[in-house]
């Protein structure tokens, strides 16, 4: 399976990031990569929380889902599926 997902910084929670991986959510190793540190892209807000995942069974499919969430339709429907107003 390939999953994208959805993070929001703790320390800024207006914050999001949106990344790919085939790890989630069997364990959590990837979650604590971002949260030590080991992720240039999440770094600077840690920490972080999961808020959304998705599976999919090709990795095109991921990565179509994954560019969409990125967009602003897509961080629209994260907001509004997501995030408690």
């Amino acid at each position: 399976m390939f999953y994208v997902y959805s993070l929001q910084s703790i320390s800024h929670p207006h914050k999001f990031y949106i990344g790919q991986t085939v790890r989630w959510p069997e364990d959590e190793e990837r979650l604590t990569e971002h949260n030590s540190g080991k992720t240039a892209a999440t770094q600077e807000r840690r920490p972080w929380k999961l808020v959304a995942y998705f599976a999919f069974t090709t990795s095109s499919q991921a990565l179509a889902f994954e560019v969409y969430l990125k967009t602003g339709s897509g961080r629209a429907f994260l907001k509004k599926h997501f995030q408690p107003e």
